[in-house]
């Protein structure tokens, strides 16, 4: 393939601003996460006192040594339980990522117990049937550390209590799937939590620590007047010994780790495949901060980024000449081909009926689709709906919901309009979808939509004799603040509406990781049964 000849100038003025503007807001993103974990490890000496790990502890005692590992969600709920955000704890209540656990790539999800006792934080609940689904459709064995208090009842809704159930149901999904569902419940695991427990295939309890019941001594003594201790209900010796809900009775939580790592060491599962050989890129990862401008409305070319995650930077376009602002092709990315569909510009009838022959044919070669969003919508005008824009669009729309190879999207920019679904965003299912710091959503450019309505609401003063001007341009502001806010990563992020922010410079890893876990997804053909294994 060609390799892409890069004009990016890294030392001009532009570079180093659009370098520093990234910069500033992947600070932002770490200072939230930080600000999460040190929530939780603030509960150190609680948890010491008790011959407990933190979180995050048991987490890095769980997966390899020296493996990578992949966040998922980190910044779920941010701004939810406080508004201002620099005093949000984003994650939800939960610790979320693909890594490996003796050699097997799993999906791992862990109580933030350091946080109110593990309750689940807003957005929690979604975080985890996210993380579910991505199990589910990636075959990837499920790995739970289950501390949890439960629902926050301060924070009450019952709409969270009904689509709760959707955490269960999707447990016994896995497990009728061929995936096995490893669970450690390193403490309370009750009320309908219990089934948390209750509906995995293997299961490790603590002794002393582990807690599960559906009605604690409280409420069991309300209920039917009956006295009994925690440890008569629900803890690890009984449930191990007398009702047979756990497996495996570990001393202590570095213990119960080890027993998990030895459930998952001995399975049949398919291990990494040996490393692939490719090129590096020619031009350094560091040159992605300043690629992007913090203006969304100033051009970018996209093979700049190519250029710098492709194998070799060897890239070859497809229809180079037609349709150019949508630029399509293929390359290679750590040795996985890699079929490419991005934005130059906003799409036209060439360019959708562009984009869909190239979805098509990497469907018929079976190869899979990264979309690298930049994209301002869809062209408007006379002569492009003469064109047919809506009818070619449409195309283009249907040929991403139907595409039959993994789809994974990068939101590097802008995604505005109808070009959030033309290139796969998030209501079309990607397998993965994340965003670089700087990336923005929204059904149009703040001014686009402050214009639109300012010309509607002028039209109608005008028909009634008299047009405020100073009433327009209020209006006007208020638009603009409001989709200035909702449109940046840190609201959209934090509604789970993408599976996290990275590091542009870490884009080449994170995409050849996900393009792993799909590659063997794609392979794998794990046995599966009519239903869930039951427990004895």
């Amino acid at each position: 393939m060609p390799a892409i000849e890069s004009r990016l100038h890294a030392a001009s003025e532009s570079f180093q601003a659009h370098r520093a503007g990234m910069l500033a807001l992947l600070a932002e993103v770490r200072s939230h996460e930080a600000r999460s974990a040190a929530a939780s490890n603030a509960s150190a000496e609680r948890f010491a006192r008790r011959g407990q790990l933190l979180p995050r502890e048991r987490l890095a005692l769980l997966l390899d040594t020296g493996a990578p590992f992949l966040p998922l969600a980190s910044l779920a709920g941010l701004g939810h339980d406080h508004q201002d955000l620099g005093r949000s704890v984003p994650g939800g209540g939960v610790i979320a990522g693909i890594g490996r656990v003796a050699g097997v790539r799993c999906m791992v999800s862990a109580s933030d117990s350091g946080i109110d006792a593990g309750a689940l934080q807003p957005m929690g609940l979604d975080k985890q049937l996210r993380m579910q689904e991505i199990a589910l459709e990636n075959k990837l064995p499920y790995v739970q550390l289950v501390e949890s208090a439960g629902a926050n009842l301060m924070q009450y809704r019952v709409q969270d209590f009904v689509r709760g159930g959707g955490i269960f149901r999707n447990l016994a999904r896995l497990s009728a799937a061929g995936l096995p569902v490893v669970t450690v419940t390193h403490g309370s695991s009750t009320a309908g939590g219990a089934y948390q427990t209750g509906l995995s295939d293997y299961i490790v309890m603590v002794r002393d620590r582990t807690r599960a019941f559906l009605a604690g001594p409280p409420l069991l003594n309300a209920a039917t007047g009956e006295i009994a201790t925690e440890e008569e209900l629900g803890g690890a010796v009984m449930h191990t010994h007398i009702s047979g809900l756990g497996d495996y009775l570990a001393e202590d939580d570095r213990d119960a780790i080890r027993i998990a790592r030895s459930i998952l060491g001995g399975i049949d599962w398919t291990r990494d495949e040996a490393p692939r050989k490719f090129a590096p890129p020619l031009y350094e990862a560091e040159e992605l901060l300043g690629i992007m401008p913090g203006d969304g409305r100033r051009p970018v070319d996209m093979r700049e980024v190519i250029a710098r995650i492709a194998d070799g930077s060897e890239f070859l376009e497809f229809s180079e000449h037609y349709g150019s602002a949508t630029v399509c092709g293929h390359m290679r990315l750590e040795g996985h081909a890699v079929g490419i569909v991005t934005n130059n510009g906003p799409i036209d009838s060439d360019g959708a009926t562009k984009a869909t022959h190239f979805i098509q044919a990497c469907c018929q070669s079976r190869t899979p689709i990264v979309y690298l969003q930049n994209i301002t919508g869809y062209m408007v005008g006379r002569a492009h709906e003469e064109a047919g824009i809506i009818k070619h669009g449409a195309k283009m729309i249907q040929a991403v919901t139907s595409a039959t190879v993994p789809q994974i999207t990068l939101h590097c920019g802008a995604s505005y309009g109808a070009g959030n679904y033309g290139m796969c965003g998030r209501g079309f299912a990607p397998r993965f979808c994340f965003s670089w710091p700087n990336a923005r959503t929204a059904v149009m450019g703040g001014e686009q939509a402050a214009r639109t309505m300012a010309i509607v609401m002028e039209a109608g003063m005008a028909r009634k004799g008299a047009v405020d001007h100073a009433k327009i341009d209020a209006m006007q502001q208020q638009i603009v603040e409001r989709f200035d806010r909702q449109m940046s990563v840190f609201t959209t992020s934090a509604l789970l509406l993408d599976d996290g922010v990275i590091d542009p410079r870490d884009t080449r890893a994170v995409l050849a990781e996900v393009l792993s876990v799909c590659r063997d997804a794609d392979t794998r053909m794990p046995q599966a049964m009519q239903f869930s294994v039951a427990r004895p």
